[in-house]
């Protein structure tokens, strides 16, 4: 169903207007035909309507609706459907502004061919041989694992058809027990079927089921008196069993994958972990194109519809965030896998410890993928670009201010080159004489000592093509000002302020001709900057915190009679800090060298705000 002309403006109000309430796919096309976004409705009169109401629209769907001449729709029976469909478009239609699951053909899977005598290899590539695909695998370590594991179980052949149709005699794998030797005709067709179809069942982590189904089998050859059959399944289930008792998880068996959502403005990295009965098959990252969207949510679930649309889903999905409609999602994955999927995101325990491990990956790789030579150069043209600038930025330096209510207020300046951080030329700068929390006067202080060696004629002074200021207009005119008094030009002077309500991507630039931009979360530019400030603001924290602790820590101490400087250094070195020391008993801190009981009750009194001993105590040597 779609309107009549893509050559008449466009009315999407009236058009949504005629539209059933019952669940749908639309498509939205531009002028050309070109499809940008397909979406999934519970009621496509209400969906669709809501893209062309009064209500506020983020700058990437505005950008979208302007392009819309044509709006096409498709009634399915179900919400669920409509999912399964949405994503089979989205993958076969490409739309430009939709989340998108990038293939990435160079994950290793195990084949299973599909022939009269099927074989049972590694592949890696395009899946152009006709057969069964179990996979993805995240290395080719793991699939020689498992098959070497399959090999010995089932007994499959794995050699090429060439040699397969060759040969007169059994090969070294029958010797060692490792196949049946179909090519000579040692195993009957419906008995090697049979090991296929178990072969089958394990990749597909029905384990249970077969050990079941196969215990049955057992029985029934025993009570044949075919019992050389009976210790030929007793030892297939033995193999099993070990298999499962080696890797199992909270004491059994799972279907488990872990996914957690990493990202940076519009950049994301989707991490998977997965079991298999209960078998760690190791993580595989996903780096999806987002087309703008900067909600790791929405992102996340996009990839589980998309992803378990190609790949059957295990019976337990684990996810970093609540995605929207999981429900509904959950619903179409049990449909299309006909048993139950649940899907979970706030666990504890072991699921929680793989959790957090698959998270930090995510955010690991992310911040590798956004550190890659030409990611890094693409970003550097488009902040060129931005600045009007002659060339690509050679050097990018950013300071940012850190403190806690005026507390140690500690300036940072990180330094980025073309091929990305450059941590040996990062600086710190302990701010001091300044009113507490004049961050103004902070900034103004740390820009005049990293330029003064320009000032003084150093040779080897330095000069960045960029200046970024983690503030607004007024740390800006702080360091305009300082530039202007040291002479110095050329450099573009950039402002970087938060957004409302500090979300990333809503950043507004202050530019060096005077313009304020927000160049939106998919901007690589801004993701470069944004890039550069979260590590200018990291440093500074991290600066900060230590010298707050380290202040904190030496004050305590040296307010107590009898505790110099050689016991303050062995009470801190001996408990690993204060908190150590404050978390120990008197005797224990007694027996610390130079540290006597009555010095120690005095100083456990002290830091738990209990001194009643007098500071006139004499203290020991």
């Amino acid at each position: 169903m779609s309107n009549h002309s893509a050559d008449d403006v466009f009315d999407g109000r009236a058009f949504a207007a005629a539209l059933p309430l019952a669940p749908g796919v639309y498509r939205m096309l531009d002028r050309d035909g070109n499809v940008l976004y397909v979406g999934k409705a519970r009621a496509l009169r209400n969906r669709v309507g809501s893209y062309f109401n009064a209500t506020p629209k983020v700058a990437r769907i505005m950008a979208m609706l302007a392009q819309v001449a044509r709006i096409e729709v498709t009634v399915t029976h179900s919400e669920a459907d409509a999912l399964l469909l949405e994503n089979q478009l989205i993958k076969s239609l490409k739309p430009r502004y939709n989340v998108m699951l990038r293939d990435d053909k160079s994950y290793p899977y195990i084949l299973l061919t599909k022939e009269d005598w099927p074989r049972l290899a590694y592949h890696r590539g395009p899946r152009s041989i006709p057969g069964r695909y179990f996979g993805p695998y995240p290395s080719a370590t793991a699939v020689r694992e498992t098959l070497n594991l399959m090999h010995k179980l089932f007994k499959l052949r794995s050699c090429e058809d060439s040699v397969f149709y060759n040969r007169s005699r059994p090969c070294l794998q029958y010797q060692i027990g490792r196949c049946t030797a179909p090519c000579v005709g040692l195993i009957n067709a419906q008995d090697y079927a049979e090991s296929v179809r178990r072969a089958s069942l394990f990749l597909e982590g029905r384990s249970r089921e077969l050990t079941d189904e196969l215990t049955a089998s057992m029985q029934v050859a025993s009570d044949a008196l075919a019992f050389e059959e009976a210790a030929r399944l007793r030892d297939l289930i033995a193999g099993i069993r070990k298999t499962q008792a080696r890797q199992t998880m909270d004491g059994r068996s799972s279907d488990l994958d872990v996914l957690a959502v990493a990202m940076q403005g519009a950049a994301a990295c989707v991490m998977l972990l997965a079991f298999r009965d209960g078998r760690n098959f190791g993580t595989r990252s996903f780096f999806p194109k987002t087309n703008g969207i900067d909600s790791a949510e929405d992102v996340l679930a996009a990839f589980v519809s998309q992803y378990y649309a190609e790949q059957p889903p295990p019976g337990e999905i684990v996810l970093s965030c609540d995605i929207p409609e999981r429900e509904l999602i959950e619903q179409a994955l049990s449909e299309h896998a006909h048993r139950k999927v649940v899907l979970k995101f706030n666990v504890r325990g072991e699921r929680a410890a793989h959790l957090d491990l698959v998270q930090r990956n995510a955010q690991l790789s992310l911040a590798t993928e956004l550190a890659s030579s030409s990611a890094q150069r693409a970003r550097a043209e488009a902040l060129r670009d931005l600045l009007k600038l002659g060339d690509v930025p050679a050097r990018i330096e950013c300071f940012d201010i850190s403190h806690t209510m005026g507390e140690a207020t500690v300036a940072s300046c990180v330094v980025f080159d073309a091929q990305g951080a450059v941590r040996k030329q990062y600086r710190r700068y302990n701010i001091t004489g300044i009113e507490p929390g004049d961050d103004y006067a902070a900034m103004h202080q740390a820009l005049q000592r990293r330029f003064r060696p320009v000032v003084e004629g150093d040779p080897d002074a330095v000069l960045p093509d960029v200046l970024l200021i983690d503030g607004g207009a007024g740390q800006v005119a702080q360091a305009r000002d300082v530039l202007t008094d040291a002479g110095i030009t050329g450099i573009a002077l950039v402002g970087v302020a938060k957004g409302p309500e500090r979300k990333p991507g809503a950043e507004t630039l202050l530019l060096p001709d005077g313009r304020e931009v927000q160049p939106g979360a998919a901007s690589p530019a801004l993701q470069l900057v944004q890039q550069v400030r979260d590590e200018a603001h990291r440093f500074a924290i991290t600066g900060h915190r230590g010298k707050r602790q380290k202040t904190r820590n030496t004050s305590r101490l040296e307010d107590i009679t009898g505790i110099g400087p050689r016991r303050r250094s062995a009470l801190l070195k001996h408990f690993g800090g204060l908190q150590g020391l404050k978390a120990a008993g008197v005797d224990e801190i007694a027996r610390v060298e130079g540290i006597n009981r009555a010095l120690a009750q005095r100083l456990w009194d002290s830091l738990h705000g209990l001194e009643q001993i007098t500071t006139d105590t004499p203290a020991a040597h």
